[in-house]
């Protein structure tokens, strides 16, 4: 045996100890920096960054079920419409007493302000039981809806 065949029991080079596990250290496992690198990392859907971009609907304006009616009083009745006369929402919509709310007709309701003297057929209108009891002294009936709220 010569000095140059001489070798070591152990070797001088030590392991490479970087990102701890995976089988060669580096990023262990874990690919490259970012997100995806990140302990505990959990990619989000794409669909959940389009959700939170939409606002939260809040406040008593967006309860889709509550539609309040549109009030309408009797001294307008008066003095738009001729004895005899229907009173519906297209008649309304017609003498421009009303307007059409997102392209559709609104709920109507009567009210009784004012005095009413002419014999009104109201037809498809909430009517307060105030309203229909002068309707029916000035000798007007309600047809349709009546009172629901």
């Amino acid at each position: 045996m010569q000095l140059h065949q001489i070798q070591r029991n152990q070797s001088n080079r030590r392991s490479r100890q970087i990102g701890r596990g995976g089988k060669r250290g580096t990023t262990a496992g874990r690919g490259t920096k970012g997100q995806k690198a990140r302990a505990g990392h959990k990619l989000r859907p794409q669909w959940r960054d389009e959700l939170k971009k939409l606002p939260k609907l809040r406040g008593y304006r967006f309860h889709s079920f509550q539609t309040k009616a549109l009030p309408l009083n009797l001294s307008a009745l008066e003095k738009v419409f001729v004895a005899g006369d229907t009173v519906n929402p297209a008649s309304l919509l017609a003498k421009k007493l009303v307007n059409k709310k997102s392209g559709r007709l609104p709920t109507i309701k009567i009210l009784a302000t004012g005095a009413i003297t002419k014999n009104l057929v109201i037809d498809g209108c909430l009517v307060s039981d105030a309203a229909r009891v002068k309707l029916e002294q000035a000798g007007g009936r309600v047809a349709g809806r009546s009172d629901e709220s």
